[in-house]
Protein backbone atom coordinates (compact mmCIF):
# COMPACT_ATOMS: atom_id res chain seq x y z
CA UNK A 1 0.00 0.00 0.00
CA UNK A 2 3.15 1.88 0.51
CA UNK A 3 4.37 1.30 -2.83
CA UNK A 4 0.81 2.05 -4.20
CA UNK A 5 1.23 5.72 -2.68
CA UNK A 6 4.18 6.34 -3.78
CA UNK A 7 5.98 6.70 -1.05
CA UNK A 8 9.81 5.74 -1.75
CA UNK A 9 10.78 4.46 2.10
CA UNK A 10 8.71 2.53 4.79
CA UNK A 11 8.37 5.49 7.33
CA UNK A 12 5.78 8.21 5.53
CA UNK A 13 5.34 9.76 8.74
CA UNK A 14 9.41 10.97 8.12
CA UNK A 15 8.47 11.66 4.44
CA UNK A 16 5.72 13.54 5.12
CA UNK A 17 8.01 15.39 7.85
CA UNK A 18 4.78 14.63 10.13
CA UNK A 19 5.51 15.01 14.16
CA UNK A 20 4.10 13.95 17.05
CA UNK A 21 2.72 10.40 15.74
CA UNK A 22 1.17 7.72 17.69
CA UNK A 23 1.32 4.80 15.04
CA UNK A 24 -1.73 2.53 16.43
CA UNK A 25 -1.18 -1.56 15.04
CA UNK A 26 -4.41 -2.72 14.19
CA UNK A 27 -5.26 -5.64 12.03
CA UNK A 28 -7.48 -4.21 9.97
CA UNK A 29 -7.79 -6.94 7.39
CA UNK A 30 -8.20 -10.08 9.24
CA UNK A 31 -10.81 -8.68 11.87
CA UNK A 32 -12.66 -7.79 8.84
CA UNK A 33 -12.92 -10.81 8.32
CA UNK A 34 -13.62 -12.28 11.48
CA UNK A 35 -16.71 -10.16 11.76
CA UNK A 36 -18.29 -10.94 8.66
CA UNK A 37 -17.46 -14.86 9.54
CA UNK A 38 -21.36 -16.73 8.71
CA UNK A 39 -22.46 -14.17 5.89
CA UNK A 40 -21.50 -15.93 2.93
CA UNK A 41 -19.02 -13.81 1.33
CA UNK A 42 -15.42 -14.61 -0.71
CA UNK A 43 -12.24 -13.58 0.75
CA UNK A 44 -12.20 -10.57 -1.53
CA UNK A 45 -15.71 -9.62 -0.48
CA UNK A 46 -14.80 -9.21 2.90
CA UNK A 47 -12.06 -7.64 2.52
CA UNK A 48 -13.89 -4.88 0.16
CA UNK A 49 -15.17 -3.52 3.45
CA UNK A 50 -11.89 -3.10 5.74
CA UNK A 51 -12.32 1.06 4.96
CA UNK A 52 -15.56 0.79 7.21
CA UNK A 53 -13.45 -0.46 10.01
CA UNK A 54 -11.16 1.80 10.38
CA UNK A 55 -14.01 4.28 9.84
CA UNK A 56 -15.18 2.77 12.68
CA UNK A 57 -12.06 2.95 14.87
CA UNK A 58 -12.18 6.83 13.79
CA UNK A 59 -15.68 7.40 14.75
CA UNK A 60 -14.50 5.86 18.38
CA UNK A 61 -11.96 7.93 18.65
CA UNK A 62 -13.55 11.38 17.66
CA UNK A 63 -16.76 10.48 19.64
CA UNK A 64 -18.96 10.24 16.69
CA UNK A 65 -22.32 8.30 16.99
CA UNK A 66 -21.84 5.48 14.77
CA UNK A 67 -26.43 6.15 13.58
CA UNK A 68 -25.36 9.04 11.03
CA UNK A 69 -22.25 6.32 9.26
CA UNK A 70 -25.04 3.81 9.85
CA UNK A 71 -27.27 6.04 7.63
CA UNK A 72 -24.98 7.39 5.07
CA UNK A 73 -23.77 3.81 4.33
CA UNK A 74 -27.83 2.75 3.73
CA UNK A 75 -28.33 5.36 1.80
CA UNK A 76 -24.76 4.92 -0.44
CA UNK A 77 -26.01 1.29 -0.91
CA UNK A 78 -29.93 1.77 -1.38
CA UNK A 79 -30.59 -0.48 -4.04
CA UNK A 80 -27.58 -3.33 -2.32
CA UNK A 81 -28.34 -4.14 1.00
CA UNK A 82 -26.65 -7.06 0.95
CA UNK A 83 -23.72 -4.63 0.62
CA UNK A 84 -24.81 -2.36 3.30
CA UNK A 85 -25.48 -4.67 5.77
CA UNK A 86 -21.72 -6.07 5.72
CA UNK A 87 -20.49 -2.49 5.51
CA UNK A 88 -22.83 -1.74 8.78
CA UNK A 89 -21.08 -4.80 10.04
CA UNK A 90 -17.66 -4.39 9.75
CA UNK A 91 -18.28 -0.37 10.64
CA UNK A 92 -19.51 -1.62 14.26
CA UNK A 93 -16.69 -3.88 14.73
CA UNK A 94 -14.44 -1.17 14.07
CA UNK A 95 -16.36 0.66 16.38
CA UNK A 96 -16.14 -1.70 19.40
CA UNK A 97 -12.43 -2.88 18.76
CA UNK A 98 -12.04 0.94 19.96
CA UNK A 99 -13.89 0.78 22.66
CA UNK A 100 -12.91 -2.29 24.24
CA UNK A 101 -9.33 -2.41 23.82
CA UNK A 102 -9.09 1.22 24.57
CA UNK A 103 -6.94 1.64 21.81
CA UNK A 104 -5.53 5.20 22.62
CA UNK A 105 -5.53 6.72 26.57
CA UNK A 106 -7.62 9.35 25.13
CA UNK A 107 -10.32 10.55 22.74
CA UNK A 108 -10.81 13.96 20.89
CA UNK A 109 -14.59 15.46 20.84
CA UNK A 110 -14.80 18.21 18.04
CA UNK A 111 -18.41 20.20 19.18
CA UNK A 112 -20.55 21.59 16.44
CA UNK A 113 -19.57 24.59 14.54
CA UNK A 114 -22.21 27.25 15.18
CA UNK A 115 -23.14 27.88 11.26
CA UNK A 116 -25.91 30.19 10.24
CA UNK A 117 -29.67 28.66 8.99
CA UNK A 118 -29.77 27.47 5.70
CA UNK A 119 -28.91 24.04 3.55
CA UNK A 120 -25.59 22.66 3.62
CA UNK A 121 -23.46 20.15 1.28
CA UNK A 122 -20.48 19.47 0.81
CA UNK A 123 -18.37 20.91 -2.59
CA UNK A 124 -15.21 20.31 -3.78
CA UNK A 125 -13.51 23.28 -5.78
CA UNK A 126 -13.63 22.56 -8.74
CA UNK A 127 -17.29 22.21 -8.85
CA UNK A 128 -17.71 25.29 -6.97
CA UNK A 129 -15.90 26.96 -9.55
CA UNK A 130 -18.78 25.47 -12.01
CA UNK A 131 -21.53 26.11 -10.37
CA UNK A 132 -19.77 30.06 -10.26
CA UNK A 133 -19.61 30.07 -13.73
CA UNK A 134 -23.33 28.55 -14.05
CA UNK A 135 -24.90 31.51 -11.64
CA UNK A 136 -22.79 34.27 -13.13
CA UNK A 137 -24.32 33.36 -16.48
CA UNK A 138 -28.42 33.00 -15.11
CA UNK A 139 -27.65 35.88 -13.30
CA UNK A 140 -26.05 37.91 -16.32
CA UNK A 141 -28.78 36.56 -18.45
CA UNK A 142 -26.46 35.11 -20.97
CA UNK A 143 -25.94 31.55 -21.94
CA UNK A 144 -22.48 29.89 -20.55
CA UNK A 145 -20.08 28.06 -22.78
CA UNK A 146 -16.85 26.35 -21.74
CA UNK A 147 -14.41 24.97 -24.12
CA UNK A 148 -11.75 23.24 -22.91
CA UNK A 149 -9.19 20.09 -22.94
CA UNK A 150 -9.05 17.35 -20.36
CA UNK A 151 -6.03 18.23 -17.82
CA UNK A 152 -5.31 17.09 -14.17
CA UNK A 153 -6.75 18.27 -12.41
CA UNK A 154 -8.75 20.60 -13.92
CA UNK A 155 -10.84 17.98 -15.73
CA UNK A 156 -13.70 18.02 -12.93
CA UNK A 157 -14.51 22.00 -14.22
CA UNK A 158 -15.21 20.19 -17.67
CA UNK A 159 -17.07 17.06 -16.63
CA UNK A 160 -19.09 19.14 -14.50
CA UNK A 161 -20.52 21.21 -17.01
CA UNK A 162 -20.87 19.09 -19.15
CA UNK A 163 -23.81 17.25 -17.14
CA UNK A 164 -25.60 20.85 -17.10
CA UNK A 165 -27.12 20.81 -20.45
CA UNK A 166 -30.05 21.63 -18.13
CA UNK A 167 -29.25 24.70 -17.38
CA UNK A 168 -28.62 25.51 -20.95
CA UNK A 169 -24.60 25.23 -20.75
CA UNK A 170 -22.58 24.20 -23.42
CA UNK A 171 -19.52 22.46 -23.19
CA UNK A 172 -17.50 21.27 -25.45
CA UNK A 173 -14.07 19.12 -25.20
CA UNK A 174 -11.98 20.18 -27.78
CA UNK A 175 -9.38 18.37 -29.55
CA UNK A 176 -6.35 20.65 -27.57
CA UNK A 177 -5.58 23.18 -25.26
CA UNK A 178 -5.78 26.12 -27.89
CA UNK A 179 -8.79 24.91 -29.78
CA UNK A 180 -10.40 25.27 -26.14
CA UNK A 181 -9.64 28.91 -25.58
CA UNK A 182 -10.14 29.46 -28.85
CA UNK A 183 -13.81 28.16 -28.94
CA UNK A 184 -14.19 30.18 -25.75
CA UNK A 185 -13.11 33.68 -27.65
CA UNK A 186 -15.52 32.61 -30.49
CA UNK A 187 -18.39 32.30 -28.04
CA UNK A 188 -17.71 35.01 -26.40
CA UNK A 189 -17.75 37.21 -29.55
CA UNK A 190 -21.24 35.72 -29.88
CA UNK A 191 -22.47 37.23 -26.60
CA UNK A 192 -21.66 34.45 -24.25
CA UNK A 193 -20.51 34.25 -20.86
CA UNK A 194 -17.29 32.32 -22.30
CA UNK A 195 -14.99 30.01 -20.37
CA UNK A 196 -12.26 27.76 -20.85
CA UNK A 197 -10.52 25.47 -18.20
CA UNK A 198 -6.40 24.78 -17.66
CA UNK A 199 -3.81 23.83 -15.67
CA UNK A 200 -0.28 25.59 -15.84
CA UNK A 201 1.06 23.46 -18.95
CA UNK A 202 -1.86 24.22 -20.80
CA UNK A 203 -2.18 28.13 -19.68
CA UNK A 204 1.38 28.39 -21.53
CA UNK A 205 -0.05 26.56 -24.94
CA UNK A 206 -3.45 28.97 -24.62
CA UNK A 207 -0.88 32.15 -24.24
CA UNK A 208 -1.07 33.42 -27.72
CA UNK A 209 -5.10 33.15 -27.91
CA UNK A 210 -4.79 34.87 -24.47
CA UNK A 211 -3.50 38.35 -26.05
CA UNK A 212 -6.16 37.61 -28.76
CA UNK A 213 -8.32 38.23 -26.35
CA UNK A 214 -6.61 41.25 -24.43
CA UNK A 215 -6.33 42.84 -27.71
CA UNK A 216 -10.15 42.32 -28.83
CA UNK A 217 -11.43 43.28 -25.27
CA UNK A 218 -13.20 40.41 -25.13
CA UNK A 219 -14.95 38.99 -21.78
CA UNK A 220 -13.53 35.53 -21.07
CA UNK A 221 -12.68 33.55 -17.77
CA UNK A 222 -9.64 31.62 -17.96
CA UNK A 223 -9.11 29.09 -14.87
CA UNK A 224 -6.20 27.78 -14.03
CA UNK A 225 -6.13 24.63 -11.62
CA UNK A 226 -2.52 25.24 -10.25
CA UNK A 227 -0.05 22.19 -10.13
CA UNK A 228 3.48 21.17 -9.71
CA UNK A 229 5.55 22.23 -12.29
CA UNK A 230 7.30 23.05 -14.99
CA UNK A 231 6.33 20.58 -17.84
CA UNK A 232 4.17 17.85 -16.74
CA UNK A 233 5.91 18.15 -13.43
CA UNK A 234 3.30 16.89 -10.25
CA UNK A 235 0.41 16.60 -12.40
CA UNK A 236 -2.14 15.27 -8.70
CA UNK A 237 0.34 17.83 -6.43
CA UNK A 238 -0.21 21.33 -5.53
CA UNK A 239 1.70 24.48 -6.18
CA UNK A 240 1.35 28.46 -6.44
CA UNK A 241 3.77 28.30 -9.48
CA UNK A 242 1.67 30.05 -12.26
CA UNK A 243 1.31 33.59 -10.73
CA UNK A 244 4.08 35.02 -13.13
CA UNK A 245 2.71 33.39 -15.68
CA UNK A 246 -0.76 34.63 -15.21
CA UNK A 247 0.39 38.67 -14.59
CA UNK A 248 3.14 38.24 -17.44
CA UNK A 249 3.15 35.51 -19.56
CA UNK A 250 2.28 36.97 -23.07
CA UNK A 251 3.18 38.84 -25.81
CA UNK A 252 3.38 42.47 -25.55
CA UNK A 253 1.58 44.70 -23.41
CA UNK A 254 -1.19 42.57 -22.51
CA UNK A 255 -3.25 42.99 -18.87
CA UNK A 256 -5.73 41.63 -17.81
CA UNK A 257 -7.33 40.56 -14.23
CA UNK A 258 -5.88 38.04 -12.31
CA UNK A 259 -7.71 36.55 -9.17
CA UNK A 260 -7.65 33.61 -6.56
CA UNK A 261 -9.53 31.21 -4.43
CA UNK A 262 -8.98 30.24 -1.10
CA UNK A 263 -11.01 27.41 0.00
CA UNK A 264 -13.00 24.93 -1.77
CA UNK A 265 -16.33 26.67 -1.47
CA UNK A 266 -14.66 30.06 -1.81
CA UNK A 267 -14.00 28.93 -5.53
CA UNK A 268 -17.85 29.34 -6.33
CA UNK A 269 -17.54 33.34 -5.10
CA UNK A 270 -14.12 33.43 -6.65
CA UNK A 271 -15.66 32.33 -10.43
CA UNK A 272 -18.91 34.37 -9.81
CA UNK A 273 -16.57 37.49 -9.43
CA UNK A 274 -14.58 36.52 -12.39
CA UNK A 275 -17.20 36.52 -14.54
CA UNK A 276 -18.55 39.87 -13.26
CA UNK A 277 -15.41 41.55 -13.81
CA UNK A 278 -14.61 40.18 -17.49
CA UNK A 279 -18.09 40.65 -18.61
CA UNK A 280 -18.67 44.35 -17.05
CA UNK A 281 -15.07 45.49 -18.08
CA UNK A 282 -14.75 43.30 -21.20
CA UNK A 283 -11.83 41.51 -20.15
CA UNK A 284 -10.36 38.15 -19.23
CA UNK A 285 -9.59 37.20 -16.39
CA UNK A 286 -7.33 34.56 -14.97
CA UNK A 287 -8.89 32.53 -11.82
CA UNK A 288 -6.38 30.71 -9.95
CA UNK A 289 -7.17 27.71 -8.30
CA UNK A 290 -4.76 25.13 -7.42
CA UNK A 291 -4.65 20.89 -6.89
CA UNK A 292 -5.29 21.20 -2.69
CA UNK A 293 -8.84 23.27 -3.03
CA UNK A 294 -9.62 21.82 -6.13
CA UNK A 295 -10.27 18.25 -5.26
CA UNK A 296 -10.72 19.21 -1.41
CA UNK A 297 -14.10 19.27 -0.06
CA UNK A 298 -15.86 21.48 2.65
CA UNK A 299 -19.41 22.28 4.55
CA UNK A 300 -21.13 25.15 1.97
CA UNK A 301 -23.91 26.74 2.47
CA UNK A 302 -26.14 26.98 -0.63
CA UNK A 303 -25.90 30.56 -1.34
CA UNK A 304 -28.87 32.78 -2.06
CA UNK A 305 -27.91 34.45 -5.25
CA UNK A 306 -30.61 37.47 -4.32
CA UNK A 307 -27.72 38.74 -2.24
CA UNK A 308 -24.84 38.53 -4.92
CA UNK A 309 -24.56 41.71 -7.07
CA UNK A 310 -26.09 41.91 -10.75
CA UNK A 311 -24.21 41.35 -13.69
CA UNK A 312 -24.58 44.13 -16.14
CA UNK A 313 -22.09 44.20 -19.26
CA UNK A 314 -22.44 47.37 -21.26
CA UNK A 315 -23.93 46.72 -24.67
CA UNK A 316 -23.39 49.08 -27.75
CA UNK A 317 -26.82 48.37 -28.06
CA UNK A 318 -28.09 50.17 -25.01
CA UNK A 319 -25.97 53.10 -25.25
CA UNK A 320 -26.40 53.62 -28.72
CA UNK A 321 -29.84 52.79 -29.81
CA UNK A 322 -31.21 50.75 -32.61
CA UNK A 323 -29.52 52.71 -35.23
CA UNK A 324 -26.06 52.31 -33.97
CA UNK A 325 -25.90 56.31 -33.71
CA UNK A 326 -22.25 57.63 -33.35
CA UNK A 327 -21.10 53.70 -32.53
CA UNK A 328 -17.51 52.68 -33.24
CA UNK A 329 -16.56 49.09 -32.74
CA UNK A 330 -14.33 50.70 -30.20
CA UNK A 331 -16.34 52.96 -28.56
CA UNK A 332 -15.93 52.99 -24.97
CA UNK A 333 -17.67 54.43 -21.43
CA UNK A 334 -15.12 57.60 -21.16
CA UNK A 335 -14.63 56.64 -16.84
CA UNK A 336 -14.16 53.31 -17.51
CA UNK A 337 -12.85 52.60 -20.69
CA UNK A 338 -14.44 49.93 -21.25
CA UNK A 339 -15.22 49.18 -24.68
CA UNK A 340 -19.22 48.84 -25.82
CA UNK A 341 -20.28 45.21 -26.42
CA UNK A 342 -21.46 44.45 -29.83
CA UNK A 343 -23.03 41.48 -30.29
CA UNK A 344 -22.91 39.70 -34.12
CA UNK A 345 -26.39 39.78 -35.68
CA UNK A 346 -27.76 43.12 -34.46
CA UNK A 347 -28.71 44.91 -36.83
CA UNK A 348 -26.44 47.94 -37.77
CA UNK A 349 -23.65 47.11 -35.18
CA UNK A 350 -22.18 45.04 -38.04
CA UNK A 351 -18.12 44.92 -36.97
CA UNK A 352 -14.63 42.89 -37.38
CA UNK A 353 -12.26 42.75 -34.61
CA UNK A 354 -9.09 40.71 -34.73
CA UNK A 355 -5.58 40.55 -33.44
CA UNK A 356 -3.79 43.57 -35.48
CA UNK A 357 -3.78 46.90 -33.57
CA UNK A 358 -7.20 49.16 -34.25
CA UNK A 359 -7.44 53.14 -33.97
CA UNK A 360 -9.04 53.94 -30.80
CA UNK A 361 -11.97 56.32 -32.91
CA UNK A 362 -12.52 54.68 -36.06
CA UNK A 363 -11.88 50.99 -34.83
CA UNK A 364 -10.31 50.10 -38.63
CA UNK A 365 -6.58 48.69 -38.11
CA UNK A 366 -4.02 51.01 -37.45
CA UNK A 367 -0.17 51.15 -37.37
CA UNK A 368 0.30 55.00 -36.15
CA UNK A 369 2.66 54.78 -33.63
CA UNK A 370 0.61 57.33 -31.24
CA UNK A 371 -2.69 55.54 -31.79
CA UNK A 372 -0.78 52.67 -30.85
CA UNK A 373 0.74 54.53 -27.47
CA UNK A 374 -3.02 55.49 -26.96
CA UNK A 375 -4.35 51.92 -27.08
CA UNK A 376 -1.66 50.27 -24.85
CA UNK A 377 -2.18 52.67 -22.43
CA UNK A 378 -6.05 52.45 -22.23
CA UNK A 379 -5.79 48.94 -22.10
CA UNK A 380 -4.05 49.23 -19.02
CA UNK A 381 -5.76 51.76 -17.64
CA UNK A 382 -9.08 49.87 -17.89
CA UNK A 383 -7.85 47.26 -15.63
CA UNK A 384 -5.78 49.33 -13.38
CA UNK A 385 -9.35 51.50 -12.79
CA UNK A 386 -11.10 48.25 -12.08
CA UNK A 387 -9.20 48.48 -8.51
CA UNK A 388 -11.71 50.56 -7.26
CA UNK A 389 -14.60 48.12 -7.96
CA UNK A 390 -13.34 45.30 -6.16
CA UNK A 391 -13.52 44.82 -2.20
CA UNK A 392 -11.31 47.05 0.03
CA UNK A 393 -8.06 44.82 1.51
CA UNK A 394 -8.87 43.08 5.13
CA UNK A 395 -6.71 42.15 7.67
CA UNK A 396 -7.01 39.80 10.53
CA UNK A 397 -6.08 39.56 13.92
CA UNK A 398 -4.42 41.97 16.32
CA UNK A 399 -4.62 45.66 15.27
CA UNK A 400 -2.12 46.66 16.85
CA UNK A 401 0.48 43.96 15.78
CA UNK A 402 4.17 45.09 14.46
CA UNK A 403 3.88 41.77 12.08
CA UNK A 404 1.76 40.80 9.77
CA UNK A 405 1.57 37.86 7.56
CA UNK A 406 0.30 37.70 3.89
CA UNK A 407 -1.18 34.73 1.93
CA UNK A 408 -3.07 34.31 -1.24
CA UNK A 409 -5.32 31.39 -2.79
CA UNK A 410 -5.36 28.37 -1.43
CA UNK A 411 -3.16 28.61 1.51
CA UNK A 412 -5.70 30.66 3.71
CA UNK A 413 -6.24 28.00 6.37
CA UNK A 414 -2.94 26.96 6.85
CA UNK A 415 -2.01 30.78 7.35
CA UNK A 416 -5.19 31.23 9.55
CA UNK A 417 -4.46 28.29 11.93
CA UNK A 418 -0.88 29.40 12.04
CA UNK A 419 -1.74 33.39 13.30
CA UNK A 420 -4.61 31.60 15.99
CA UNK A 421 -1.49 29.04 17.15
CA UNK A 422 0.91 32.42 17.57
CA UNK A 423 -1.70 34.17 19.42
CA UNK A 424 -2.22 32.00 22.05
CA UNK A 425 1.33 31.73 23.31
CA UNK A 426 0.43 35.66 23.92
CA UNK A 427 2.16 37.38 20.58
CA UNK A 428 0.74 39.81 18.66
CA UNK A 429 0.49 39.00 15.02
CA UNK A 430 -2.21 39.86 12.17
CA UNK A 431 -2.79 38.48 8.80
CA UNK A 432 -4.35 39.45 5.33
CA UNK A 433 -5.40 36.75 2.56
CA UNK A 434 -5.71 38.35 -1.05
CA UNK A 435 -7.94 37.29 -3.58
CA UNK A 436 -7.29 40.25 -6.06
CA UNK A 437 -4.14 40.35 -7.33
CA UNK A 438 -3.88 42.24 -10.78
CA UNK A 439 -4.91 44.33 -9.66
CA UNK A 440 -4.64 45.02 -6.53
CA UNK A 441 -7.38 46.27 -4.00
CA UNK A 442 -7.02 50.22 -3.86
CA UNK A 443 -6.03 50.09 -0.22
CA UNK A 444 -3.35 47.46 -0.21
CA UNK A 445 -0.49 49.97 0.09
CA UNK A 446 -2.33 51.78 3.21
CA UNK A 447 -2.89 48.58 4.91
CA UNK A 448 0.61 47.10 4.13
CA UNK A 449 2.52 49.93 5.29
CA UNK A 450 1.35 50.06 8.80
CA UNK A 451 3.69 47.03 9.53
CA UNK A 452 7.39 46.89 10.32
CA UNK A 453 7.35 43.50 9.08
CA UNK A 454 5.44 41.81 6.70
CA UNK A 455 5.79 37.79 5.63
CA UNK A 456 5.11 36.60 2.72
CA UNK A 457 4.06 32.65 2.46
CA UNK A 458 3.53 30.90 -0.64
CA UNK A 459 4.49 27.83 -2.51
CA UNK A 460 6.56 29.15 -4.87
CA UNK A 461 10.09 30.95 -4.96
CA UNK A 462 8.33 34.09 -3.72
CA UNK A 463 6.21 35.03 -6.76
CA UNK A 464 3.71 37.60 -4.72
CA UNK A 465 6.78 39.34 -2.38
CA UNK A 466 8.51 39.68 -5.89
CA UNK A 467 5.19 41.51 -7.49
CA UNK A 468 4.51 43.67 -3.77
CA UNK A 469 7.91 44.61 -3.68
CA UNK A 470 7.52 46.26 -7.49
CA UNK A 471 4.76 47.69 -6.62
CA UNK A 472 5.51 49.09 -3.23
CA UNK A 473 9.61 49.26 -2.87
CA UNK A 474 9.05 50.25 0.71
CA UNK A 475 7.51 47.28 1.98
CA UNK A 476 9.62 45.55 4.64
CA UNK A 477 9.21 42.29 3.53
CA UNK A 478 10.35 38.66 4.59
CA UNK A 479 9.34 35.16 2.37
CA UNK A 480 8.35 31.49 3.51
CA UNK A 481 9.27 29.35 0.20
CA UNK A 482 7.97 26.04 0.04
CA UNK A 483 7.62 23.87 -3.30
CA UNK A 484 6.80 20.29 -2.02
CA UNK A 485 3.92 19.40 -3.68
CA UNK A 486 2.38 19.37 0.06
CA UNK A 487 0.23 21.64 1.54
CA UNK A 488 2.34 23.83 4.66
CA UNK A 489 2.58 22.42 7.94
CA UNK A 490 0.76 24.75 10.43
CA UNK A 491 3.51 23.78 12.62
CA UNK A 492 6.58 24.87 10.99
CA UNK A 493 4.78 27.94 9.78
CA UNK A 494 4.23 28.80 13.37
CA UNK A 495 7.71 27.51 13.60
CA UNK A 496 9.27 30.14 11.33
CA UNK A 497 6.88 32.91 11.95
CA UNK A 498 8.31 33.41 15.30
CA UNK A 499 11.64 33.18 14.36
CA UNK A 500 11.04 36.42 12.43
CA UNK A 501 9.02 38.20 14.88
CA UNK A 502 11.73 37.82 17.40
CA UNK A 503 14.61 38.93 15.27
CA UNK A 504 15.65 42.22 16.35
Amino acid sequence: DLEKARFETEDPFEELKIDYVQPIPVAITSMTKDSLQGMDLTAKEMTRSKNMFALGVVCWLFNRPLEIADHLVEEKFAKKPKVADTNIKVLTAGYNFGNNTHLTASTYRIDSVEAGKGFYTDVKGNTATAYGLIAAAEKAGLQLFLGSYPITPATDILQELTKRKDLGVKALQMEDEIAGISSAIGASFAGCLAATSTSGPGLSLKSEALGLAVMTELPLVVIDVQRGGPSTGLPTKSEQSDLNQALYGRSGESPLVVIAAKSPADCFDSAYWASKIALEHMTPVILLSDAYIANGSTAWKIPDMKQYPDISPSYALQKFGKDAGNWKPYARDEETFVRYWSVPGTPNYMHRIGGLEKDYFTGIISTNPDNHQLMVDTRRQKIERIASQVPLQKVEGDPDADTLIIGWGGTYGHLLEAMLRIQAKDKKIAFTHFTFLYPLPSNTHEVLKQYKKIIVAEQNNGQFAHYLQGQFPDLPLYRFNRIEGQPFRVAELEEEFITIMDEK
